[in-house]
């Protein structure tokens, strides 16, 4: 893949350049459910195909196919730590989804609970960090909700929930249906105050910004790799104080410490082979040459960035100027580019439909965050209408949902 001088480039030049390598993006409908999964450089489905036709082996067993088995399965969590930005301070495991990590961790804190300790849960979850939690109540926890600020949608003060005996506090870094950014290093200093592990689910915010596990000083962080452009996996990072105080699934023959501890069955080496060639898509993104894998990583994303801007913050406009009813997008938020909005007199159902029959790839419904939805008293069914963006989506893909509507 030929590196891409961007420097030399102004923004819709690069991102012509880049939407280049997305096979699916030309196609003539507008792909703006990203929120769902973003598209996979032709690159990534390259080096998927290949490793399934020359190294579909086991690990470890030291014949050259298997080598490089060991090589994409490796590559991959040493990119994923990169991303995280993990270095000295934990690892990454990897899984099929972010959901499966994330319920795999509660089920190994459930293990741990001692009746009344307490548990405390954002209600602007994906169910995915949320319904885990809840199920540690067998356990005899008691899980607190912790609410949305109707008027900011941002969440409210968390100091008031915590306790002594607060375990664990679990929040998403972004809503996958509001867009807009929590603060995390201020929640995870007001867990730690009282001792108590925090859960981060990332998985709205990393198709869209670097991420930094030690600048956040997290306990627990979760994305979807098929979110940032990669294969249908998650991956989620621990430090090492965290993996240390629970057991792991994996078999127990595995020392506790292992990767195969909290990887049961192993992980998709077909998978892992596309994660290693996102690095290539990174690579094109940027102009200077023999940059340290960290430093790729955040120079990469925060081109990344400035291309989802000026779209994301056009489509904000044009739906106001519309007059449709935009949920979660406070003038003083900071906010990715995922846009959930209501036509008013219009059931989001029709809205999708009259979308649809444009070739605007959108849609309705909650989202997964069932309760936020249930929170801000919206109807539980249809929901919302989300838009999500990410770096490729164009300014023309913005104005025909616009006109469309």
């Amino acid at each position: 893949m030929k590196r891409l001088c961007s420097s030399d480039m102004d923004l819709e030049q690069l991102r012509s350049a880049l939407r280049a390598q997305f096979p699916a993006l030309r196609s003539d409908w507008a792909l703006l459910e990203n929120a769902g999964g973003s598209q996979v450089p032709e690159e990534v489905a390259d080096a998927v195909r290949d490793h399934m036709l020359k190294s579909y082996v086991q690990l470890g067993a030291g014949y050259p196919a298997s080598q490089q088995a060991d090589a994409a399965v490796g590559g991959a969590h040493s990119l994923a730590e990169t991303m995280a930005n993990a270095e000295g301070t934990g690892r990454v495991v990897l899984g099929a989804s972010s959901t499966s990590l994330i319920a795999m961790v509660a089920e190994a804190y459930g293990r741990t609970i001692q009746p009344g300790d307490e548990i405390v849960v954002a209600e602007n979850n994906h169910e995915a960090n949320a319904g885990p939690w809840y199920r540690l109540e067998r356990y005899g926890a008691i899980v607190k909700p912790w609410s949305v600020d109707p008027e900011t949608y941002a969440l409210t003060p968390l100091e008031p929930l915590l306790s002594g005996r607060t375990r664990v506090v679990a929040f998403p870094h972004v809503s996958n249906l509001l867009g807009q950014v929590e603060d995390v290093p201020g929640f995870v200093a007001a867990a730690k105050a009282v001792g108590a592990d925090t859960f981060v689910d990332g998985v709205a915010y990393a198709p869209h910004r670097a991420m930094d596990v030690q600048a956040w000083g997290v306990d627990w962080y979760a994305w979807s790799i098929y979110k940032v452009f990669g294969p249908h996996m998650g991956a989620m990072f621990g430090t090492h104080e965290a993996f240390a105080k629970l057991d792991g699934p994996g078999h127990v023959f595995f020392p506790k410490d292992a990767l195969a501890k909290w990887e049961p069955g192993g992980v998709s080496h077909e998978g892992c082979a596309g994660v290693v060639a996102l690095r290539s898509y990174l690579e094109l993104a940027v102009a200077e040459r023999d940059l340290s894998p960290r430093a790729l990583y955040e120079k990469a994303f925060g081109v990344f960035e400035n291309l989802e801007r000026g779209p994301g913050t056009r489509l904000v406009e044009g739906l106001r100027e519309k007059g449709c009813e935009l949920i979660g997008s406070h003038p003083d938020a900071d906010k990715v580019a995922t846009v959930s909005f209501l036509v008013p007199g219009e059931a989001p159902l029709v809205t999708v439909a009259r979308l649809h029959a444009a070739k605007v790839a959108v849609r309705n419904g909650h989202m997964y965050s069932l309760r936020l939805v249930r929170s801000l008293g919206m109807e539980e069914t249809q929901g919302v209408v989300r838009a999500s963006l990410v770096h490729y989506n164009s300014f023309e893909e913005v104005e025909r949902l616009l006109e469309a509507l």
